[in-house]
């Protein structure tokens, strides 16, 4: 590969990361948490590694030091900062079952950040200390390039070492982590093979350096193709971070989309009041969470009001209607399609009522004289209402609800018909 073009590979990883960086940044200002902090730290790092890892820009820095192989300390500091903030992030997302074992683990977790900062102290003494003047700069054979300087040998030795255990720490327990939440087991899931696969660098330079410290050119070959591995663990790793929350995040604006019909059909055709945005912004690429939580509220208070428009002569239609028309159907599915007849219904009965109050001149349209029907799935648990409501949003025009529609408008009678009738509602 040119040095154009991996140049041109790693601009771009860093873009990449910097648009995560700001992304997670922005969520770390709504949640302060350690681990969106963590996460925003890492790759914030992760971008001015691969700015300073790329030809032109380990070239461009060793032009400004005056040093050709300046740029070899803030990539390696920066490599083993992200690769320690994945270890840390691994011990805080332990599972625990008492306060006493979350304090230790806490504990645990300072530990390990101490000890990665005293790493760090020392590998930048040992570089500021090693003669690296004269030499041509090569960034991906430094290792074999300069391990015949003692303290080159020694910042080698110190940068391997702590790449080995925050590698290995994090392969053993992303084994053992059970973490409770779906998002954090994507990313131990990930975090584990990604610190498999990076170890694979250590097992070529450790050779590699050895042998050249000896003076011998031999494996350097071995130990540049070292970095295939830590490139693909560095890609797995940034997935395990990022791959479950933009996975939730695309699913929640897809659910914001699937649950519009029945936004409009509760909220804005009943009354925009409901709504903390009358208008249909559902669809923003922030505060997505946010919004599909507002949607659900605003549709199941949209739903109460309806709940004055639906009949116990209705709701039984429907539901003998759909009981015949499909007996097999699944309790859940049976429970949408009732629930999506019965509120188009109760819509229908209010837009007739509104228009006869709007040709009488009645102060606001009057619901049916009826008690008001419970609407299936009232119990339903604040949990679960998301996917019941997707569901109902997903068969408002099911064949059987039209069929039902139609059944039950046929058998509406004129309420001024009807002894004691008090309005129009078809």
């Amino acid at each position: 590969m040119s040095e154009h073009t991996t140049t041109t590979v790693y601009f771009g990883v860093a873009t990449i990361n910097l648009l995560i960086s700001v992304w997670k940044g922005v969520a770390l200002l709504r949640e302060r948490t350690a681990t969106l902090a963590l996460i925003t730290l890492s790759f914030s790092v992760s971008v001015l590694v691969y700015v300073a890892a790329s030809p032109a820009g380990y070239r461009g820095l060793g032009e400004v030091t005056g040093r050709p192989s300046a740029a070899t300390l803030p990539v390696y500091t920066g490599i083993v900062v992200c690769y320690a903030i994945t270890h840390v992030l691994t011990v805080l997302w332990t599972v625990t079952t008492s306060p006493g074992e979350r304090a230790a683990v806490n504990r645990r977790a300072r530990a390990w950040a101490g000890v990665y900062g005293g790493v760090l102290v020392a590998m930048a003494i040992a570089f500021r200390s090693a003669d690296l003047d004269g030499r041509p700069a090569d960034p991906m054979r430094f290792n074999t390039d300069f391990a015949d300087q003692p303290f080159v040998l020694v910042f080698l030795a110190l940068f391997l070492a702590a790449l080995s255990c925050a590698t290995l720490s994090t392969a053993r327990l992303a084994r053992r982590a059970t973490p409770a939440d779906p998002d954090l087991q994507h990313a131990v899931r990930y975090f584990g093979v990604s610190m498999v696969i990076c170890f694979g660098y250590v097992l070529c330079n450790v050779p590699a350096v050895l042998v050249a410290s000896g003076g011998s050119r031999a494996l350097e070959d071995l130990g540049a193709l070292g970095s295939l591995f830590g490139t693909v663990a560095a890609v797995l790793t940034s997935y395990g971070m990022t791959g479950a929350a933009v996975s939730a995040w695309l699913r929640e604006r897809r659910d914001i989309k699937t649950l519009q019909p029945l936004w409009r059909l509760t909220v804005q055709d009943v009354d925009e009041r409901l709504a903390l945005d009358p208008g249909e912004a559902g669809l923003r690429l922030s505060h997505v969470r946010f919004t599909l939580h507002r949607r659900v509220v605003e549709i199941l208070d949209g739903m109460r009001v309806l709940r004055a428009w639906t009949t116990a002569d209705a709701t039984g239609t429907v539901e003998r209607h759909v009981d015949a028309g499909a007996p097999a159907l699944p309790a859940a599915e049976r429970q949408a399609v009732v629930t999506a007849a019965v509120l188009r219904d109760a819509g229908r009965r209010l837009r007739a009522a509104r228009a006869h109050a709007a040709r009488t001149g009645q102060a606001r349209p009057v619901p049916p004289g009826a008690p008001a029907v419970s609407l299936p799935g009232d119990g339903t648990a604040a949990s679960d209402e998301r996917s019941r409501l997707l569901l109902v949003a997903a068969h408002l025009d099911h064949p059987l609800v039209v069929s039902a529609l139609h059944e039950v408008s046929a058998g509406d009678v004129d309420p001024r018909e009807r002894p004691g009738g008090r309005a129009i509602v078809s």
